[in-house]
């Protein structure tokens, strides 16, 4: 069982590794994007913990089969849980109310052969070679050739003069690039727009065209610049009419011909031929009568009002029309293709190069790179655009991508997920080696190569309200989700970017796609646009756990991740489980997120999961249930201490959600025999606030935590008192 076998130091590490560079480890995460996925390493290794019969650092790299097991999500998004379940044998069952997740998990799970996808792909591209390839050749400043590819084009938004009615740039600095990637650093000029490379950033010297001074930082700050021609401070961003324009102004390019003899990078100012191209997209663009761009406005919402405020509203604004062109022609070809499998597939690909293929991208002036619209979990509107090579570039040697962004890297990325469900592996660090274990006998999906001839494995899966569907009681083995964290992502306001269009392609294939937006009322997640708070949360969340628990066998787990750095957040997880019948017997810290990811870096905030194991009957060890908190502190120290073991390093903010995750623990166990769910939400939720506040005064405990030497006061002893009286002996207490 979980509780005994989980093996907290060894899984952290892996976690902690995987977050790191996650395709890398599960490859079938680039299917399709989607946000804020846990490791697949955690939820393999909490299945074993369960069903396996071997230490789980032994079955872990080794080939696993649960036949008749059953196991089920609720709450799929990424489908991270049903995946690691599909992979060991087990029959799986997942729900989410978001088309767009149903569709991905799908996708994920589906056969497709993969010889004839590649060819297909090969298809595409010289489809779009022939019809757009030219839009995407720039002349080489080294070789003169006029075959160079770009790779991406950079663009500066412009404003119009609230006085004068002059347009003018709105740079927030002049740093192209930086000389991480490059051997020296790229200024643009702030006179002419001429591109300098220098070696000294904080004395970068004078333009070697215009002789004027070149600058780090740029006029653009705050929402307002200063008019060049007439002095006027003008504001931006603040309830625009419409989406202000852009300018070419740079264009990273690569060109093959002397690419062997040319150090660094290729950059450029935009030259009268590139400029040329660009009115030969709009030309093109605008004699067509297009089939595939949507004309759905951009609804409000938390994140979809940045967009509003920028003046963007309809869908079809956030791309230029080379980018709309290329979208057009690809969809045109996918659409006519005739197996569905395929076509399936292709579409999907589309939806996924839609967050690389728009207006809203920025570029990475240390990495030199685009970075695409969900970088972070929002709408980020940047004052420098990032437009990729539709196409993607191949080195033709080597076989890799140059760059990113294009159909290349989506083909390319797509093909090693579907190549990782025939051939999973998993990564084993020793000291600094890094060794690749393939998993001999474990596959993804219905059928292994689907073939007919092999023994499937039960895939039910359905774009559904859980809480509303009708599961036989005591039909399940074990749950294992990753439910919403209140607040933290916007799923569906940021899905129905991908949505809009690829509604588009699938038409009337699908159910799920017949409404216009992946909103739904029922969504769990905090959000003040349309009038969800924490009550919403809260009997959604009680709603879905009711259903789950009726209809697992008695015992079995109920195994959930969960974090946030408010513990008002943690109050729905307790009235959840306490409406369900459920005891919390552990409560797990796990690595799920990486500290250096866009979205929470710099922010404090967690990057460590509670993983908590519930159960209907079950034991818990009587050193697990503190009655006062200073007894809580050693629980924490020894969550701690594995997790440094296991190569973690805990913030404030990590320890935080550690705290928070017993504290729920113990609130659910101490409350479980007089809970009454016939009381109203708010009633519910108060019982739970006062019973932490009674507990203790938690705030000291967060103090103590931050102290300087704090790791190093008492963990050897508990570990090794722990170690005395391990789970399962004399000291447990039953429920």
């Amino acid at each position: 069982m979980i509780e005994k076998n989980f093996d907290i130091p060894f899984i952290a590490d892996l976690a902690l590794r995987e977050k790191q560079i996650q395709q890398n480890y599960r490859p079938i995460i680039a299917v399709h994007k989607w946000f804020a996925r846990r490791p697949g390493t955690l939820f393999r290794g909490l299945i074993l913990s369960e069903f396996s019969p071997k230490p789980l650092d032994e079955a872990f790299y080794e080939s696993n089969e649960f036949p008749g097991i059953c196991i089920a999500d609720p709450f799929m998004g990424g489908g991270t849980p049903l995946i690691e379940a599909n992979r060991v044998g087990c029959d799986i069952i997942g729900f989410d109310i978001n088309p767009m997740s149903y569709w991905i998990v799908k996708q994920e799970l589906d056969y497709v052969n993969l010889k004839e996808y590649e060819l297909a792909a090969k298809k595409l591209l010289a489809s779009l070679e022939e019809e757009v390839g030219n839009l995407y050749q720039t002349i080489c400043l080294v070789c003169g050739s006029k075959n160079a590819r770009v790779k991406y084009f950079l663009w500066v938004k412009i404003k119009k003069c609230v006085s004068c009615g002059n347009q003018f740039d709105l740079f927030p600095g002049y740093l192209l690039s930086g000389n991480a990637r490059h051997p020296k650093h790229v200024f643009i000029c702030p006179e002419c727009g001429e591109l300098s490379e220098v070696d000294d950033r904080g004395n970068p010297g004078r333009c070697k065209s215009c002789s004027a001074r070149l600058i780090e930082n740029g006029p653009a700050k705050r929402n307002k610049c200063k008019c060049p021609h007439c002095g006027t401070n003008n504001t931006f961003s603040v309830a625009e009419q419409a989406p202000l324009h852009h300018r070419l102004f740079a264009i990273e390019y690569y060109c093959r011909h002397c690419k062997g003899k040319h150090v660094g990078r290729f950059f450029k100012k935009p030259d009268s031929n590139d400029f040329n191209i660009l009115q030969q997209a709009e030309k093109k663009w605008r004699n067509l009568r297009p089939i595939f761009l949507p004309e759905d406005e951009i609804p409000r919402g938390d994140e979809t009002d940045r967009l509003h405020r920028w003046g963007y509203k309809y869908y079809r604004d956030l791309f230029n029309f080379r980018q709309l062109l290329g979208l057009e022609v690809s969809a045109g070809f996918i659409t006519k293709y005739p197996d569905e499998q395929i076509r399936n597939a292709l579409a999907t690909n589309f939806s996924d190069l839609l967050r690389y293929q728009n207006m809203l991208c920025r570029y990475d002036t240390m990495a030199l790179k685009s970075l695409d619209i969900f970088s972070v979990h929002g709408f980020p509107v940047g004052l420098i655009q990032c437009e990729s090579n539709l196409l993607g570039i191949m080195e033709p040697d080597k076989k890799v991508c140059v760059g990113s962004g294009g159909w290349t890297n989506i083909i390319e990325k797509y093909r090693k997920a579907k190549s990782y469900c025939e051939r999973p592996f998993e990564v084993r660090h020793r000291g600094h080696k890094k060794e690749i274990v393939p998993i001999q006998g474990e596959w993804i999906g219905e059928k292994s190569n689907g073939s007919s001839g092999n023994k499937g494995r039960g895939i039910s899966i359905a774009c559904a309200d859980a809480a509303k569907e009708d599961i036989p009681e005591r039909f399940l083995d074990a749950v294992f989700t990753d439910p919403p964290y209140f607040g933290n992502v916007q799923y569906a306001e940021l899905m129905d970017f991908c949505y809009v269009w690829l509604r588009k392609l699938i038409r009337d294939k699908s159910p799920a796609f017949t409404h216009p937006s992946t909103r739904n009322n029922a969504e769990l997640t905090g959000n003040e646009s349309m009038g969800r708070g924490l009550l919403h949360f809260a009997e959604g969340l009680s709603s879905v756990f009711q259903r789950m628990a009726k209809a697992l066998k008695p015992g079995h787990p109920f195994v959930f991740t969960y974090h946030h750095n408010d513990i008002k957040a943690y109050y729905p997880v307790a009235v959840a489980l306490l409406d369900s019948g459920l005891t919390c017997s552990a409560s797990l810290p796990c690595p799920g997120e990486m500290g250096a990811s866009i979205h929470i870096n710099g922010t404090g905030s967690s990057i460590i999961d509670t993983v908590f194991v519930c159960r209907s009957t079950g034991v818990v060890p009587k050193r697990w249930l503190p009655r006062e908190i200073k007894d809580l502190e050693a629980l924490i120290e020894s969550d701690i201490e594995k997790l440094n073991q296991g190569g973690v390093k805990p913030t404030l903010g990590d320890k935080k959600c550690i705290f928070f995750g017993h504290l729920i623990r113990l609130a659910v166990w101490h409350l479980r025999k007089e809970w009454n769910r016939k009381k109203k939400t708010e009633t519910r939720l108060l019982v739970i606030e006062n019973w932490i506040n009674q507990f203790g005064d938690w705030e000291k405990i967060l103090l103590y935590l931050n102290c300087p030497g704090y790791q190093n006061t008492r963990t050897s002893h508990i570990v090794v008192a722990e170690n005395k009286a391990k789970y399962g002996e004399k000291d447990e207490v039953s429920f």
